[in-house]
């Protein structure tokens, strides 16, 4: 059993990964991208014991990026919200369909989708419809 867990969260305003990378390194650049949420992971010290954050892009999950920190971010609201810190690398992985959900939820590493090797940015296995179809039937 592994002794981290993961994040998953739909991409909004993104349909590909590469939506996801210009989006960052234009903010960012070299620079660790943060992702803000209104919600704190009550399992913070697995997060950040080798977790990864997963990107949802319409439907199926096809990257990921390791989290490095959590940090506290005040709003101009006065609210205090949790900062994702990502490593800058993208990883890309193999397509999961997932049900659309509001925030973020953990996924166990065992339920995770595997990485592509490396310079592979998709896998030559079912249509994107094909496998959010699955999904809704409960097959995959």
């Amino acid at each position: 059993m592994a002794d981290y867990v993961n994040l998953v969260k739909l991409c909004v305003g993104a349909e590909k990964v590469e939506d996801l990378t210009s989006w960052q390194a234009a903010r960012y650049g070299k620079a660790n991208p943060v992702h803000v949420t209104r919600m704190w992971p009550k399992r913070a010290e697995e997060v950040l014991n080798g977790g990864s954050l997963y990107w949802v892009f319409k439907g199926v999950i096809l990257a990921r990026q390791r989290i490095v920190g959590l940090e506290e971010s005040p709003g101009a609201d006065g609210i205090t919200r949790c900062a994702i810190v990502l490593d800058p690398e993208v990883v890309r992985t193999e397509a999961m369909p997932r049900r659309p959900f509001q925030g973020w939820r953990y996924l166990d590493p065992k339920d995770s989708p595997r990485d592509l090797p490396k310079g592979r940015t998709t896998e030559d296995a079912l249509p994107r419809e094909l496998l959010t179809a699955l999904a809704e039937i409960g097959l995959r």
